[in-house]
């Protein structure tokens, strides 16, 4: 860790996506540094693992189990977090699906549709959900992670790359709206390369010791958070 362990201190940070590969480590990283933590994905036990992880190494944090894609489920997280704690400081949006990679016309309808549904529209809710509690924090921020398939068109990966291009545009907004009226920050951070386990479904043939640890990127993820940086600011880790 680059930072003091307690550069985090008194503040809410909640990660979504955070049972394993990146927003698993950042989630740790987070909590090292002083945050309480909340861990949101699908698989509770891998969740507890994390919860565990953070725990033995002295940090804090609580589990939400759900589906993303679930009716009412970020309302009623958002609900529970405001009963608790008073403002929400970080924001980190990790969680995506990966449709099966294919050419535009033979895209499974079933997979794109899930993957607009938690890469896009679960997007839009985590923001409206929780831009009250935001705004109560007195130093408020989002890092949303994206990808360079959003911004250029890869064979195969018109399913993915268009629900991070939409991604991308909401977050910009959002960046843009509020950037004047409130506190709030928001930073779109590109992993690139990562071992993750999407990248191993995407590159099966890959060496995954030839890419970066999920660890390295959630290093530069916390002291992004831990610095001053500009709004709608955008980020790459080579």
């Amino acid at each position: 860790m680059t930072q003091a362990k307690g550069a985090f201190e008194g503040q809410l940070a909640l990660v979504t996506g955070a049972s394993r590969g990146i927003g698993a480590a950042t989630a740790l990283e987070l909590a090292g540094r002083g945050a309480h933590v909340v861990l949101t994905a699908r698989d509770s036990a891998a969740l507890e693992q994390v919860e565990d992880e953070i725990h033995t190494t002295g940090g804090s944090a609580t589990i939400a189990p759900f589906d993303l894609a679930e009716p009412d489920a970020v309302a009623r997280l958002a609900t529970a977090l405001a009963g608790r704690w008073p403002a929400l400081d970080m924001l980190v949006i990790n969680a995506a699906v990966l449709p099966q990679l294919s050419s535009v016309q033979d895209i499974d309808p079933r997979e794109f549709s899930r993957a607009m549904t938690v890469n896009v529209l679960a997007t839009q809710t985590l923001l409206a959900a929780f831009h009250p509690q935001l705004k109560q924090s007195a130093n408020p921020r989002i890092v949303g992670l994206t990808s360079s398939v959003g911004a250029d068109a890869r064979p195969f990966w018109g399913a993915y790359g268009s629900t991070k291009a939409a991604f991308d545009m909401l977050l910009d907004c959002y960046a843009q709206e509020n950037g004047r009226v409130t506190d709030i920050r928001v930073a779109i951070v590109d992993p690139a390369a990562t071992r993750t386990r999407m990248r191993a479904r995407a590159y099966p043939g890959e060496d995954p010791n030839s890419v970066k640890p999920p660890q390295q990127v959630a290093v530069q993820i916390a002291d992004l958070l831990a610095s001053d940086f500009a709004n709608n600011h955008r980020m790459r880790v080579d």
